[in-house]
């Protein structure tokens, strides 16, 4: 490795550095950019921490810089406002909106808002909220959604892990007849291996009965 990559990583580790610490004149220095090289460049310099982080040199904060710069969300006026929309839809539901580190926007649904036990058929009280999620999706190849289903311990791996993935397929394809691409969603099914609650009780086990809708929106820089 050169002289001149090495001075390049160690850049990046550093621009993180001050990003992450809020600084004041790197938030100043970042003022005359554009929304979108402004999130790019924030990307690449989180990566390049974590690269630096797992490979203990400048090569790993240089492999760290690209990925955080290709692989970022951004939390634009538009997710804002789909985050807004999506509190109102779910207001008294049960169901909850958040956004997460990262900036996607996640939808958490609960069992008894989604599907019946050992089933896989929405409920008619999820439709309106997966018709408020898909809307405005329509067209925009920049957002990616992730739908992950998840039960409680009761039964064996296998049928949970069926289950689950049983009804984010569901869920996906509610999403798609609703005008979202199918090419837009992934989906995925974690089966009892990712809880949020104790399974030894029955307030437990309803609140790991689940499935959680990921939205995230790329930067075109970053597409």
């Amino acid at each position: 490795m050169n002289t001149n990559t090495i001075r390049f990583g160690l850049i990046a580790v550093t621009a993180a550095a001050f990003g992450l610490a809020g600084c004041a004149d790197m938030n100043n220095a970042m003022g005359g950019m554009s929304p979108n090289a402004r999130n790019t460049a924030i990307g690449a310099g989180v990566g390049a921490l974590a690269g630096a982080a797992i490979g203990g040199d400048a090569k790993g904060a240089l492999i760290g810089a690209g990925v955080g710069a290709a692989g970022g969300y951004i939390w634009s006026r538009s997710m804002e406002q789909k985050r807004a929309a999506m509190e109102r839809a779910t207001m008294g539901s049960g169901a909850t909106v958040s956004q997460t580190q990262d900036n996607q926007l996640k939808l958490n649904v609960p069992s008894d808002l989604s599907f019946d036990t050992g089933r896989a058929d929405i409920k008619p009280n999820m439709r309106p909220i997966l018709d408020q999620f898909a809307n405005g999706l329509a067209g925009q190849p920049n957002t990616e959604v992730r739908v992950i289903g998840h039960t409680d311990s009761t039964g064996g791996d296998e049928l949970n892990n069926r289950l689950s993935l049983e009804r984010a397929q569901a869920t996906k394809s509610y999403l798609v007849s609703r005008g979202v691409s199918p090419n837009q969603i992934q989906v995925a099914g974690r089966g009892e291996h990712e809880p949020v609650a104790d399974n030894t009780s029955d307030a437990g086990r309803a609140r790991n009965r689940r499935v959680e809708i990921f939205l995230g929106e790329r930067s075109v820089a970053a597409r």
